[in-house]
């Protein structure tokens, strides 16, 4: 069964306009000139459990609020939704023992409480039994390594390790499904990898399911073998991670380390560097710097292989690499560029 299953999904506010000035402030109140905002069009979704998917867009492109129409918090303005088997709308508070949810602006732990007491007050608000949560919290405080400041006020704690407060809080009940949203924002490189590594576990060990929110492009790498992007509250990718930096990247880079008396033979630029003549259509010299040199070339033009088949022809080789375009790079070229926009025939 999925664990998520959405169809058509759709979601307008009414706005108010403000008029400026205090006369306009006063029509304002008396008739109100409302507009529709549609945060979310036509959204299908289908999650498996155990999938860690990555949900992805600009601000304001719907994410937030298709997440809390998941759990029930916003009601669909059309569509029909399945979280876990049930009715997020009809079945909120059944539904609220089967997810965990992770905001990374906000905390569901008590600011000026030590963190354990946060912790225990918990089991009451999910009813979990004292055994399994006792069981749960010493799980999860030695894999997060709680100890160093589990008795400190919330409000004293870091970024990270309240993140990681957060995380344990989120799990306490043994959720079948995580919403994470940017679970990562304003973190270290130190608490971020630690946090993705936690992750990874409970997916692999938990079968927990996880939908992540998130601007970090590394994040997604690290976790998520799909991706969903969404723009204007409308979709406009769902697959894997891999093919969308195959449809988008761009130029990939061949890096060759050519043998020292293939160097000695080529001719050099005015600061003495190495040039490579007579490339192919396509193909065009990034940089050289002995005794490498990184060619650039799209997918398009000519296919990896027949490149190094190229080089190795004219070139005495002795190592080749592959740099693919960092998945940050290719998705800020798809909005600047609408190229999936474009695709779906959106203006």
């Amino acid at each position: 069964m999925e664990m998520i299953k959405a169809n058509g999904l759709s979601k307008t506010f009414r706005v108010a306009r403000r008029r400026p000035g205090l006369l306009g402030a006063i029509r304002s109140v008396v008739d109100p000139e409302v507009r529709k905002v549609e945060a979310v069009h036509d959204l299908s979704l289908s999650v498996e459990r155990g999938e860690m998917i990555g949900l992805v867009g600009p601000n304001g492109a719907g994410k937030s609020t298709t997440i809390k129409m998941l759990t029930g918090i916003l009601v669909p303005s059309s569509g029909e939704m399945s979280v876990a088997g049930l009715n997020p709308l009809l079945q909120r508070r059944e539904l609220a023992r089967h997810i965990g949810v992770v905001f990374g602006q906000r905390s569901q732990l008590w600011w000026d409480l030590p963190l354990i007491d946060s912790l225990r007050l918990l089991r009451h608000l999910y009813r979990i039994p004292e055994e399994r949560h006792n069981a749960n919290l010493a799980e999860l405080r030695s894999l997060l390594s709680l100890d160093e400041f589990i008795d400190t006020p919330v409000r004293q704690l870091s970024l990270g390790q309240r993140m990681r407060g957060d995380l344990v809080a989120a799990l306490l009940h043994d959720p079948e499904l995580l919403y994470l949203d940017e679970p990562t924002i304003g973190l270290d490189v130190v608490a971020k990898a630690r946090i993705r590594e936690f992750l990874l576990m409970i997916n692999a060990t938990r079968g927990v399911t996880v939908l992540l929110t998130t601007h970090d492009m590394d994040d997604v790498e690290a976790l998520c073998q799909r991706m969903l992007i969404i723009d204007h509250g409308r979709k406009l990718f769902d697959g894997a991670v891999s093919n969308i930096r195959e449809r988008f990247g761009g130029e990939r880079a061949l890096v060759a380390v050519l043998d020292s008396t293939a160097l000695a033979t080529l001719p050099r630029d005015a600061n003495g560097q190495p040039i490579i003549a007579d490339l192919p259509i396509g193909v065009r010299l990034l940089r050289a710097e002995e005794p490498r040199v990184w060619l650039g070339f799209s997918r398009d033009a000519i296919l990896a292989h027949e490149l190094v088949a190229w080089l190795g022809a004219r070139y005495s080789l002795r190592d080749v690499t592959f740099q693919e375009p960092e998945i940050e790079d290719v998705i800020r070229r798809i909005y600047e560029e609408g190229l999936l926009l474009q695709e779906v025939g959106i203006s």
